[in-house]
């Protein structure tokens, strides 16, 4: 009898506090970020998902399943908070989400490999390009503010921005392709 574990023991064991915030805390922020929440709500309803899911024994079956379930637990909570401070909106179709998050960032990971590929091909963008999205998304700067630093116009900048994502969408796409 073998003492090596397979990998199926593995991911059905007890994650530890620690290991299962380490493992999974950033994809739960993304997913939060993704479905509109700005960095402080996402940071709030992130620690609070995990406070939710440790209240009780918790035994991982599958880096995917646990990742997924997370997910729900941070969406029931953000559905929670924009009814209690009625800001309700919601998300089209929540199943129509999850899927495009796992084919980007994969079922079993938090996405490293494509956010790996988004900064160097972000690197690769110009100067100007990379300040006008940190500006947009970073910043939450209006266009007309973002042309102003820039010294072009509103349309020059919305112009730059369209190519600027589009570079990035294709450069990471291709990446991806051929991980």
């Amino acid at each position: 009898m073998s003492l090596e574990s397979t990998p199926m023991q593995d991911a059905a064991r007890e994650l530890s506090p620690e290991e299962l915030i380490e493992q999974h805390q950033g994809n739960v922020w993304r997913y939060l970020r993704a479905l509109g929440c700005d960095q402080s709500l996402a940071d709030d309803l992130t620690q609070e998902t995990f406070i939710a899911v440790l209240r009780r024994p918790f035994t991982q079956i599958s880096d995917s399943a646990t990742a997924s379930y997370l997910r729900r637990v941070a969406y029931h909570l953000l559905v929670t908070y924009r009814r209690k401070h009625k800001r309700i909106t919601t998300t089209e179709d929540i199943d129509a989400l999850d899927a495009v998050w796992n084919r980007w960032t994969g079922a079993d990971n938090a996405g490293g490999e494509v956010f790996d590929a988004l900064a160097e091909c972000f690197s690769r963008l110009t100067d100007r390009a990379q300040m006008s999205l940190k500006m947009r998304f970073s910043e939450d700067a209006s266009r007309e503010r973002i042309a102003r630093r820039l010294g072009i116009t509103e349309h020059g900048a919305k112009n730059l921005m369209q190519r600027a994502k589009s570079q990035l969408k294709e450069c990471v796409e291709g990446k991806l392709q051929r991980g």
